[in-house]
């Protein structure tokens, strides 16, 4: 069985991350991993808002990358206190950035929610899960939130 030296910890900043943050911090612990905290922050495009210029657009991006940064720097100190942790902000499309930061830190596991969406939602958006586990090349463990 292969070594989980490095565990990718892919967090969208929701209500459900604190679950996602307990199970990577208790595996990184138990394997003596260290971890690698990943929050994507969407990219948002001048044709997706039509009467908007394009500086506003990025002054906006870059406005939502600066209040990501900082409430991960926040929940990293309170998820994953005295561990070996590095994390980053990445603007795109999530799947892909979370495939691209697993295969650049070389990470043995990703772990990461799986938040099911219903109806036209699915349809639409497609499941960030589904598309990673679909594409690692490393296994990824999902956590479903619990209703607690």
């Amino acid at each position: 069985m292969k070594e989980i030296k490095k565990i990718l910890c892919a967090v969208d900043l929701s209500a459900h991350s604190k679950a996602v943050a307990e199970y990577a911090a208790m595996l990184a612990k138990g394997m003596s991993a260290s971890i690698v905290v990943l929050s994507v922050a969407p990219s948002p495009s001048a044709d997706v808002y039509f009467e908007v210029s394009p500086i506003a657009v990025e002054k906006f991006a870059a406005a939502v990358a600066a209040g990501a940064e900082e409430s991960l720097a926040t929940f990293v100190a309170e998820n994953f206190a005295g561990m070996d942790v590095k994390s980053y902000v990445l603007s795109g499309n999530a799947a892909d950035e979370i495939l691209r930061c697993a295969n650049t830190e070389k990470v043995d596991l990703i772990v990461m929610g799986a938040f099911s969406r219903k109806g036209v939602d699915r349809v639409l958006f497609g499941s960030v899960a589904a598309k990673v586990v679909k594409n690692a090349d490393m296994p990824v463990l999902t956590i479903r939130p619990s209703d607690d």
